[in-house]
């Protein structure tokens, strides 16, 4: 198995699996971390999956980088991990247009109707790759070639707190309003960061995801259920 070890800081080990974004080096990576928690090794502190590589956070006063490589290593001989088993969410979204800005234009760059691309998106099962950009932000895959856009050539200073957008083979949402340059085709009522949860960010690296479409009237019922703590987003346990 093919991976390169780098150093980032004298706190952390990059496990490199490749240079491209697809599910084999995601299972790579997911494997990988998966097997560091259970080995319960003294100083590591936390695993980061990414798309193609993890970051292993260490103690430098407990464990050093050369016998962490070591252990790493003997970990990726181990052909039977599987990665710890994730969850299938379904998550509703709301593609109306005053929630999907650039849906006519995706349409038109696309040569595909709002309504193919709608069902396009909610027809299809996310894996969620990784967390990162923001607290709680997912970055899912995967879409069609045909429906693969770069970024917007003006992002926006403000994008919603909800907005579901599109860019490449990939899908995110925004869990709290911040810039960003993907083409809004529809929105959430859903809460994907909170800091006083036992778990803050509602979606991990491993986990899978279904758009449930909902009308506008769903979409505020369901928000008002959020903010009132009575509404949980619906989900199955994975097989591993």
């Amino acid at each position: 198995m093919n991976v390169r070890f780098l150093h980032s800081g004298d706190t952390a080990l990059t496990v490199e699996f490749g240079d491209r974004v697809d599910r084999e080096l995601s299972n790579r990576v997911l494997r990988l971390s998966a097997l560091i928690r259970a080995s319960n090794t003294p100083g590591i502190t936390e695993t980061v999956p990414t798309f193609r590589s993890l970051l292993v956070l260490y103690d430098p006063l407990s464990i050093d980088a050369s016998i962490l490589i070591s252990k790493i290593e003997k970990l990726l001989d181990d052909e039977h991990g599987e990665p710890t088993a994730g969850k299938l969410w379904q998550i509703p979204a709301c593609y109306e247009s005053s929630y999907a800005p650039d849906l006519e234009e995706v349409s038109a760059r696309t040569g595909r109707s709002p309504e193919d691309i709608i069902r396009l998106h909610a027809e299809t099962t996310f894996h969620v790759y990784m967390i990162g950009f923001v607290p709680g932000h997912p970055y899912m895959g995967d879409l069609p070639e045909w429906l693969a856009l770069p970024r917007r050539v003006d992002p926006r200073v403000k994008v919603p707190t909800g907005s579901i957008a599109i860019a490449g083979r990939l899908s995110v949402i925004y869990p709290l309003e911040s810039p960003g340059g993907w083409h809004l085709i529809g929105a959430t009522p859903v809460r994907l960061f909170d800091p006083q949860a036992r778990r803050p960010s509602l979606l991990s690296p491993g986990d899978q995801v279904k758009f449930n479409p909902i009308t506008d009237r769903e979409f505020h019922a369901i928000r008002a259920a959020v903010e009132a703590g009575t509404f949980e987003v619906p989900y199955e346990m994975l097989e591993a």
